[in-house]
């Protein structure tokens, strides 16, 4: 979060009324442990970190001035948890069925898992502007989806290993421009327009929330929905997503997979709903709270 202009670590109540301020707490606590400057650094510290963060909240609520740590979310102004991922996004196409349908056929459902990528630069936060963009495309899209924050290293993951390597989930919108994915022939630049990545608006950690292959999905446009699913319904699940991605291919605290959205993107309609100047989007995943953009 932003606060006076300082960029500080919080901790958010699931209703995400208010913020307490774990960073003034670590230091009138006087705590000896490690404290990063930011959110992705303390995921490179793991349990330590976890830890830490358990410790200092249950110490504000025996402190008689409790109240001072706690700040409304509306004094605040929450960025992108990881505002500048070390690598790219890693991304899931095509896995959700009726998705597949939409934008073409049963023949299109893919037989191993699709990936590609965003550019770090495309992420943005909470409340933040998605660039229309209109000089170089005609056809932005959104895309909510469910997203998985790495917090262990790893190689070669099992599927039963997979979610011990899982430090929690967020939100990302993955804004898309169609005629530039088609142009190309691949999805990476029609992918990484800067600003077209909204992630949050928080990380819940792992242990808040009990089945992540069980969480009800909504993107909405101007209040209107347009995407409502489970994540039940991906074709490939989270465990198979991670041991897919780690083939030969080192994971590490801190990188994003966005697992793949749902039916009922712009595309999808005929004709197609296309993003414009104005448009407020909404993605809300339960148990994780709703991401909020406005394309300008």
């Amino acid at each position: 979060m932003e606060m006076k202009g300082e960029q500080r670590i919080g901790l958010t109540d699931e209703a995400q009324n208010y913020v307490i301020d774990l960073q003034k707490a670590h230091e009138d606590k006087m705590e000896e442990s490690f404290w990063p400057s930011t959110l992705l650094e303390g995921i490179e510290h793991g349990e330590e970190f976890v830890d830490t963060v358990s410790r200092l909240r249950d110490w504000i609520f025996t402190q008689r001035n409790s109240k001072d740590y706690f700040i409304r979310q509306e004094e605040v102004r929450l960025l992108a948890p990881i505002a500048r991922p070390r690598k790219n996004i890693f991304c899931v196409g095509k896995n959700y069925r009726e998705h597949v349908l939409e934008m073409g056929s049963e023949e299109d459902i893919p037989e191993h898992i699709m990936i590609f990528t965003k550019a770090p630069t495309t992420v943005i936060g909470q409340q933040e502007s998605i660039p229309l963009h209109d000089d170089v495309t005609a056809q932005l899209d959104y895309e909510g989806e469910l997203a998985i924050v790495i917090g262990k290293k790893g190689k070669s993951i099992s599927k039963d290993d997979a979610m011990e390597h899982i430090f929690g989930y967020t939100i990302v919108n993955d804004i898309t421009a169609r005629d530039l994915q088609k142009r190309h022939k691949q999805f990476f630049l029609g992918k990484s327009l800067d600003g077209t990545c909204p992630m949050g608006p928080v990380i819940v950690h792992k242990s808040g929330i009990d089945d992540p292959q069980c969480l009800s999905l909504k993107t909405l446009v101007n209040g209107d929905v347009r995407q409502s699913d489970s994540t039940k319904q991906m074709i490939f699940s989270i465990p198979e997503i991670i041991a897919s991605i780690s083939k030969g291919m080192t994971l590490e605290p801190g990188d994003i997979i966005a697992t793949g959205t749902p039916s009922g993107v712009g595309k999808g309609f005929n004709p197609p709903r296309f993003l414009k100047g104005g448009d407020v989007v909404e993605v809300c995943i339960e148990k994780i709270g709703t991401l909020r953009n406005t394309v300008k």
